[in-house]
């Protein structure tokens, strides 16, 4: 099992905050809490040392007590942004990425992928939660920006996104990857819920009331 002092903590909040008006997601709250500081609470008892990409408002980020890396990539360039800026800075093995605006993710999101990652020796494990298609079925749909990376995948995404690679999918298909199920019956069904308006935030701030 990887320990959990060999993995850091990634926080994604870099991004331009469109869908919610132009506002800085991560600072906005759920249950009177910023949203990057409940997922660092979530993320912290999973991993040795936690982190934040960050483009805006530096210092108030900086205020959640991690430390604060913006892009190194101009124009915010999306999550794969983030995890260039995450893998540069990382001093150890591993690095798990979470999103700020999913506020629900599980607790033992980071052991499950450890553990499906060594199983598996896998480069990247990847969460998959069920959602529902078009026609109502549910199926499991990869969650992208979860994800448990071996540090050593950085001269890759380097490669990738300088010669101007973007998608999450194109560059994780590059590599071993397992998806790690979080279907469960005990696991909970909004663990993965973003929330990418502030309507979407305060219904799932209700529906956990």
């Amino acid at each position: 099992m990887i320990p959990p002092h060999d993995i850091t903590g990634l926080i994604l909040a870099g991004g331009r905050g469109s869908r919610m008006g132009g506002l800085d997601k991560g600072l906005q709250t759920f249950h009177g809490t910023p949203l990057a500081l409940h997922a660092l609470r979530r993320l912290q008892p999973q991993v040795g040392q936690v982190m934040i990409n960050a483009n805006r408002n530096l210092d108030a980020y900086a205020t959640l007590g991690a430390p604060v890396y913006p892009d190194g990539l101009a124009d915010y360039a999306g999550p794969l942004a983030g995890f260039l800026s995450g893998l540069t800075h990382c001093e150890t093995p591993y690095l798990a990425t979470v999103p700020c605006d999913s506020p629900c993710f599980p607790l033992d999101l980071v052991p499950r992928q450890a553990r499906a990652l060594e199983r598996e020796r896998a480069d990247i494990a990847m969460a998959a939660a069920p959602s529902r298609d078009a026609e109502g079925r549910v199926e499991l749909r990869a969650q992208p920006v979860f994800c448990l990376l071996r540090t050593r995948l950085l001269a890759s995404l380097a490669d990738y996104t300088h010669n101007g690679g973007r998608k999450v999918g194109a560059w994780v298909a590059q590599h071993r990857t397992v998806q790690v199920p979080f279907d469960a019956p005990d696991d909970d069904p909004l663990a993965f819920a973003n929330a990418n308006t502030l309507a979407e935030l305060q219904a799932l701030a209700a529906a956990r009331s």
